[in-house]
This record gives C-alpha cells, sequence and structure tokens, in this order.
C-alpha cells in the first residue's frame, strides 16, 4: 500500500513510537507545503493512501479527478474544512478523522496570555542585550476575561482564568452555549457591545464554520478597551479580513496573541502581524507537541490500518463505504 505523508514541517513524523505501525507499508514523507496543482498531483500520483496534517493542504474536487488511483485519506485531528467531502464521496474515496488537541490549544492560549501580560518576550531580549527590568507587566488577577466559543477548549480555558483569580463572561448568542456557560457558573453578557466593552482579555474559541467566519467584525474591536488583549488559538478566519491589524494600529485592543493565520505557512518578514509591536504572533504551535502528535498519528494510522483490513473506523462520510474504491 502506497500511502503519502505531506507537510511534515518538523520532519519529525518518523521519530514518533506509533508510525512502527506503517512499517510493512510504502510510505512516503515530505516536509513542505505544495499549492500549485501540477505539483500536488505529481505528489500523489501514486498514492492509495494520503495521511493530512491538520488543514495544510487543501484537498479539492479539482485535484481529486486528477487523482484515479487515491482510497483513503486519513486527518489528524477532527477539522477537515479543507477536504472536499461531497467529492470525495461521489469518487468512492474514504475520508476518516479523528483526535482533538483540548489540551494543547488550551496551554498555547494560556501561554500567549502570560507571555504578554508579563511582557515575557521583550524582556527576555532586553536582558540578552544586557539591559534589566526596561517595562511593567500587568496581573491577570481580578481581569475580565471574555470567551467566544464555549467548547471544550474554552471551557478548559475559563477554568484556568478561575485558577489565576480571573472572572470569565461568556458572549450569549447561541442557546447551547449560553446553557453551558450557566452551568459551569459562568456569566452570560447578551449584548455584543457590553461584552467586548467588558473585556480585559479576550480569547476565541469557536469552529470555522460559514456562520462563524468574519464573526468578529471591525466594529466589535473598535468597542474593546484599549489595554485589553485579544488571544486567537482557534482560526484567523473568525475576524473580519483586515480588522485586527487595522484594529491593532488604532490601540483598541492593546495587545494580541496570535497562533493561527489566514495564509499557512508564512516565510514572509513583512507579514503585517510581525511589524507590529503589540503582537505576539506564533507560527502556529498550538497543537504542536509530542503527546498531541503520538495521539494524532496514532489515529490516522489506525484508520489507514483498519481500511486495509476492510473495516469503517472514524469515518466522516460513511455513506461511501458501500461503493468505495478498493
Amino acid at each position: 500500500m502506497n500511502i503519502v505523508l505531506s507537510d511534515d514541517y518538523q520532519n519529525c513524523v518518523r521519530s514518533l513510537k506509533c508510525f512502527a505501525g506503517l512499517a510493512s507499508h510504502a510510505v512516503t514523507l515530505h516536509t513542505n507545503t505544495l499549492i500549485d496543482q501540477d505539483a500536488l498531483v505529481a505528489r500523489f500520483a501514486n498514492a492509495d493512501a494520503l495521511i493530512l496534517i491538520r488543514e495544510r493542504t487543501r484537498i479539492d474536487r479539482a485535484l481529486l479527478q486528477r487523482l484515479p488511483k487515491l482510497k483513503l485519506i486519513s486527518q489528524t485531528g477532527r477539522a477537515a474544512n479543507h477536504v472536499d467531502i461531497a467529492a470525495c464521496t461521489e469518487a468512492g474515496i474514504v475520508v476518516a478523522a479523528q483526535g482533538d488537541a483540548t489540551n494543547a490549544a488550551a496551554e498555547m492560549t494560556w501561554a500567549l496570555l502570560l507571555g504578554i501580560s508579563r511582557q515575557l518576550v521583550t524582556e527576555a531580549n532586553a536582558f540578552k542585550a544586557g539591559k534589566w527590568q526596561t517595562a511593567l507587566g500587568t496581573t491577570l488577577h481580578g481581569k475580565t476575561l471574555g470567551i467566544l466559543g464555549y467548547g471544550r477548549i474554552g471551557a478548559l480555558v475559563a477554568r484556568y482564568a478561575t485558577a489565576f483569580g480571573m472572572h470569565s463572561v461568556v458572549l450569549g448568542d447561541r442557546e447551547a452555549t449560553t446553557a453551558r456557560a450557566i452551568q459551569d457558573g459562568l456569566k452570560v453578557i447578551a449584548a455584543r457591545s457590553d461584552f467586548f466593552e467588558r473585556c480585559d482579555v479576550l480569547s476565541l474559541h469557536a469552529r470555522l464554520t460559514p456562520q462563524s467566519r468574519g464573526m468578529v467584525t471591525a466594529a466589535d474591536l473598535a468597542g474593546m478597551k484599549p489595554s485589553a488583549i485579544l488571544l486567537n488559538t482557534s482560526r484567523a478566519e473568525l475576524i473580519e479580513p483586515g480588522a485586527l491589524v487595522a484594529a491593532l494600529k488604532a490601540g483598541r485592543p492593546g495587545f494580541a496573541g496570535i497562533d493561527v493565520h489566514e495564509a499557512e505557512p508564512i516565510f514572509d518578514m513583512n507579514y503585517p502581524l510581525l511589524e507590529l509591536p503589540n503582537v505576539l504572533a506564533t507560527p502556529h504551535i498550538g497543537y504542536v507537541e509530542e503527546e498531541t502528535y503520538e495521539r494524532y498519528f496514532g489515529f490516522a494510522i489506525e484508520q489507514v490500518l483498519a481500511w486495509e483490513k476492510g473495516e469503517a473506523l472514524n469515518l466522516l462520510n460513511p455513506e461511501v463505504w458501500a461503493h468505495r474504491r478498493r
């Protein structure tokens, strides 16, 4: 069975314990991301199965039509917005996905918050340059954390906030979210403008859907405090295009910790977020840690081996099973 694994940026997948599960198969690994369709066709042409790392490569209908040998896409993580599931189903290609990075994403969110509030990067760089105590940090105790997207990750971040003596609030824009937040003892704010005005810290944890795309608008950001911190470890597209950079330049909110970006990977030194002094930007590393990778790829490899044995496991398109490519 020919298996192709793309976008292994750190060239680390071979070092994972779970990789031994593919020992009897022909596995080709690539460490870079391609966008050009002809190049992708050449890379995937002989693949019976693709193992995809998160959303690094887009698999659309036009590409699938040029991959007649492809039978299985095994996705790391639950999200598969980058794969045209309907086109896969029509072509008889099985798509399987499982795994989450709840703890890793929540920890990354808190790392960004602590880094910004205590000026960690600024002070560490100043210390290396021979300086001593160049800025004042701020405490989190007693501050208000606003959570937009109160699912597993949002709930975990709220528990971190409690441990730090913060007060958490949730925007009451969805009935299910409101009920869950109230059950957990959080304050729900119904008025959108009031929610954004109250936040000392705003953390985004919503899933990216057609309805949530651009859900945070320029007007929302303009209503935030000049001292407020915005955190996004979810999806860049949750914010209206261009609104974040403009808002940070205008000083509302005053700071941002950003781990997700609209066009990844980014190698442009002139990327706007990297040029702003009030931004701590990281290269989408929220889920990039050993335990999560072992779990992600463990599931992905199990899905491949199950398909080989004629077993359906974690299918996103179970209706394809009866007429799947063989």
